[in-house]
């Protein structure tokens, strides 16, 4: 190659450079390969659960953390697959936590919501087990301690509202698919819908009842806590959808606001979207979907949990 062919070349793979630099986000730097990596070693894990993590390509240089549950039966790489919160990783550049559930009550692979440890801030079971997931990633991948947010379907729906209970100073925000209330379940034989003072719709407390139980978590706590999405199918089968309702008694009344929105309005077809709000802003948002069953989240359901978290240019 003579030098005026060299000196071309050098030129246009500068001028590559300087383009793909000039579109690339601010404050991004490479991460490692976007794939969905298992942690065997990641910290105390009480509720013997096992780990993966998913690190988009490009990432700012301490991303938001989100923890994304699966339902009953399922395993963290099957809600990576099922799921659009990866995807939506690529696009907003946070890494999402994918914790696999090993206990079993009446179902397999179910988050601990009923045990008395679980119910209990550092009291062992699943949520400490995922308290180390996220210490693990603050540390491995400088994940940014105060953008942590939870999200999960059914079982992962409900361990959501759990970790929002037991950790409001950890999470930012949650977005709950077809979960129930903190302490719902009275033990693991309470678990089953067909004999579940929880599920099969007996459960009715007050709000005060609801939010005591909150409250009780973590006694003492005074500090910020974490703003809800709630979302629930009106012709859910297995968990009613009357439980969205009790847990919009739960948390507005951990809020200290009304049960009565502050808006309402419809999104999207059959999508009805209720927010409640205090001076700060929106802190409770309940979707309730007209006819879907137990089998949210749903297309374009996760995009709107990551507005909700602030996680977006949307947002």
């Amino acid at each position: 190659m003579n030098k005026t062919c060299r000196r071309a070349a050098l030129l246009v793979v500068g001028l590559l450079a300087s383009a793909v630099a000039a579109i690339a986000p601010a404050n991004v730097t490479p991460a490692w390969a976007a794939s969905l990596t298992q942690v065997s070693n990641f910290g105390n894990n009480p509720g013997n659960m096992q780990m993966h993590v998913y690190v988009p390509d490009s990432r700012p240089a301490k991303p938001a953390i989100v923890v994304a549950m699966h339902p009953c039966g399922g395993n963290g790489p099957g809600f990576y697959s099922s799921s659009e919160f990866a995807s939506l990783a690529n696009r907003y550049g946070y890494i999402v936590i994918y914790p696999s559930a090993t206990q079993n009550a009446g179902f397999g692979n179910c988050f601990d919501t009923w045990s008395a440890a679980a119910k209990k801030r550092d009291g062992g079971s699943d949520p400490v087990s995922i308290i180390s997931m996220i210490n693990y990633v603050e540390k491995t991948y400088s994940g940014d301690a105060n953008r942590v947010f939870a999200t999960g379907s059914s079982s992962g729906g409900m361990m959501t509202q759990e970790m929002l209970a037991l950790y409001p100073d950890v999470f930012k925000a949650g977005a709950a698919y077809m979960g129930v209330p903190f302490s719902c379940f009275a033990n693991a034989a309470d678990y089953a819908p067909w004999n579940s003072k929880c599920v099969n719709g007996s459960m009715n407390k007050t709000p005060q009842q609801w939010g005591d139980l909150v409250r009780g978590a973590y006694p003492g706590y005074t500090g910020t806590r974490p703003r809800i999405q709630l979302w629930h199918g009106t012709t859910d089968n297995l968990v009613p959808f009357q439980l969205q309702q009790e847990s919009i008694k739960q948390w507005t009344n951990v809020f200290g606001i009304n049960q009565t929105p502050t808006s309402t309005d419809t999104p999207k077809s059959g999508w009805n979207r209720s927010r409640f709000a205090n001076s700060s802003g929106t802190v409770v948002e309940a979707y309730s979907i007209t006819g879907a069953g137990h089998s949210l989240p749903s297309a374009g359901m996760a995009q709107y949990a990551v507005d909700f978290f602030g996680l977006s240019s949307a947002s």
